[in-house]
């Protein structure tokens, strides 16, 4: 064998071989590393096109009148104002409009979770006569738009009546729950609020992908139904749980057609920012006594603030519970 420097030397076959390898792990590297690229580029493509509304609104809050008609400013404005926030903040009455969608939205949630966490459990559990009609029906609310039942529950709520009971002792037609939060809590309560259809379904596939074993060793163990299900069903889906909270918040935060329907004469985020733009208006005509119309770009510029005061909360939401949300809605997918 011949040595060079204490190495031995390779022949030439095994030379090309030796460069061979190299020139495929040289390719397989910069594949990798192109296909991180254009994976990168995707997400961050997708990313911007997610955000830019957002992002949009922001730099417009804080522009001036003059921004608006300048046309080397596109989104970083020359003279950058805080009195479009200002306008709107009194225009839309935030802190008081906050404040009731607050609790509207609070009080909903934990009505829903709780009525459709106990229909869910139920329709994943038992067998019953009738339930394969009663799930189509809970799959119907998803489809069906509400809209289409917008008179009927507006007539219901302005004249209700538990039974005739109420008419009986009163004498009267009926209560007037309008403008109060009794209609979002009665519907939440039955299961019939806003997308509780969806709601019912999550929990319901959760509870049946849960093993039945452990309900049986529930029950060997003397433990009753309603035991088992608050003490061992119960804690196991609390994933599910904060999916469910969480989109009944955010769905009853954004909510126009029962916040429209129910409260006509209660200040609430969605109807204040449908009528921001009438309300400054206003707000113009009592401070100088001149009735001006706005032109579409200062009212745009107006409803995108309104907008972006109504979202920061839920914004602030997110940032905090992201972690909590993102893995909820992992082991749902998982698990359902």
């Amino acid at each position: 064998m011949e040595f060079v420097l204490g190495k031995q030397k390779q022949r030439p076959q095994e030379r090309i071989e030796t460069r061979h390898k190299r020139k495929t792990l040289n390719i397989y590297i910069l594949s990798l590393y192109g296909w991180a690229l254009v994976r990168g580029v995707i997400v961050i493509g997708i990313c911007f096109l997610i955000l830019y509304p957002t992002i949009l609104k922001i730099f417009i809050s804080f522009m001036s009148e003059s921004d608006l008609y300048d046309v080397t400013v596109k989104y970083i404005p020359k003279y950058p104002t805080f009195e479009n926030i200002k306008k709107v903040w009194t225009a839309m009455e935030y802190p008081q409009a906050f404040w009731n969608t607050l609790k509207i939205s609070l009080l909903t949630s934990i009505m829903q979770l709780i009525s459709c966490t106990i229909i869910g459990y139920g329709f994943a559990r038992f067998n019953f006569k009738g339930k394969s009609l009663l799930f189509t029906l809970v799959i119907l609310t998803m489809i069906v738009p509400p809209q289409t039942i917008m008179i009927p529950l507006f007539l219901h709520f302005r004249y209700f009546d538990l039974f005739g009971i109420i008419s009986l002792i009163t004498g009267k037609k009926g209560i007037n729950l309008l403008n109060t939060q009794w209609p979002f809590v009665l519907m939440s309560a039955t299961g019939m609020g806003l997308k509780n259809g969806l709601y019912i379904y999550i929990m319901r596939q959760f509870f049946r992908g849960m093993p039945k074993e452990l309900e049986e060793a529930a029950y060997v163990d003397g433990a009753s139904m309603f035991r088992t299900f608050y003490q061992i069903m119960l804690p196991s889906a609390v994933p599910a749980m904060i999916t469910v909270f969480l989109f009944s918040f955010v769905w009853q935060w954004t909510d126009t057609f029962y916040s429209n329907l129910f409260l006509q004469n209660v200040r609430v985020l969605s109807a204040a920012l449908s009528s921001v733009s009438f309300d400054i208006t206003q707000q113009i005509y009592w401070e100088t006594g001149v009735n001006t119309n706005l032109s579409p770009a200062v009212s745009s510029m107006y409803t995108n603030t309104a907008s972006l005061l109504a979202i920061l909360p839920l914004i602030i939401i997110y940032l905090v519970a992201q972690k909590y949300f993102v893995e909820s809605i992992e082991r749902t997918g998982i698990v359902g």
